[in-house]
Order: structure tokens, then sequence, then C-alpha cells
């Protein structure tokens, strides 16, 4: 974009994509913590020899978070296809801390 054309931005274009920054930013957060909360539960897992992964858990939450992205007014299967991402990179670090505490790795357990 064109300094000219920045100035030209329309003021309700502006004040949107400065509200999509703030989301965006609080994403990022709210990972964060949520990432910092899952790492201490990979750290229990491996103390106590529970699996990285919990298949029954993971599809509670799927029917969950598609009922509150119903709710929302969000498309389920795109909130389905965010908590998969996130719970693979999830689960991929419990498999990390579990081979640091020289457990057995298996994702499917």
């Amino acid at each position: 974009m064109t300094i000219l054309s920045a100035q030209a931005v329309d003021p309700e274009l502006a004040r949107l994509r400065d509200s999509i920054d703030n989301f965006d930013a609080a994403l990022i957060h709210l990972l964060a913590e949520r990432f910092r909360c899952t790492q201490r539960v990979g750290e229990l897992k491996a103390r106590k020899g529970i699996p990285p992964s919990d298949p029954d858990r993971e599809a509670r939450q799927v029917a969950r978070l598609r009922k509150l992205a119903v709710e929302a007014k969000l498309d389920p299967d795109f909130a389905e296809k965010f908590l998969a991402f996130v719970v693979k990179e999830v689960i991929r670090h419990h498999q990390t801390i579990a081979a640091e505490h020289g457990a057995t790795v298996d994702a499917q357990d």
C-alpha cells in the first residue's frame, strides 16, 4: 500500500482493522496461556506414566467446541479443524516431555 492510499483509508475500515489486530493479539496471548497449562499437563502425565494422547477427552472436546461454535454462530467445521491443529501440537509437546522423562511414547494411547 502506498503512503497516499494509506492516508486515504476509510476511517471505518481503519477502526475495524484495529479491532482485528486487537483480537489477533488476544488470540496469541490466550494460546500462549493455554500452552503453558497443557505443558504442565504434559509434565504431570509424564510423571504418572499417562499416555500423551487421550482420544476420549479429545472426542468430548470436539463435541463441546462444535456445540459452542454453533451457539456463537461460528462454522463448527472450522472450530473442529482449529482444535485439531492445537491438539496435535499439544500431543507433540506431551510426547517430547514423555520422552524426556524416559516414558514410552505412543500417540494413540
